[in-house]
């Protein structure tokens, strides 16, 4: 979980991001997404693939991230 964490991260630095940009993406507050970038275990597993698929990850590969 931490390492989709990373890539979340990553993701959202790359597509030059903030945090409260990706929350109002998801639904959900900045907190929540530094939460979710810190792989805080009060995080869902569903909420860190929606944010990876939100961020343009095909759900293929979140499936592979997961499988890894």
């Amino acid at each position: 979980k931490i390492s989709l964490a990373k890539i979340f991260q990553k993701k959202r630095k790359s597509k030059h991001l903030t945090q409260t940009q990706v929350a109002k993406l998801l639904h959900t507050s900045q907190s929540r997404v530094a939460k979710i970038e810190a792989g805080d275990p009060s995080v869902s597993l569903e909420l860190l693939i929606k944010g990876l698929i939100s961020l343009g990850t095909s759900r293929k590969t979140v499936g592979e991230y997961i499988a890894a």
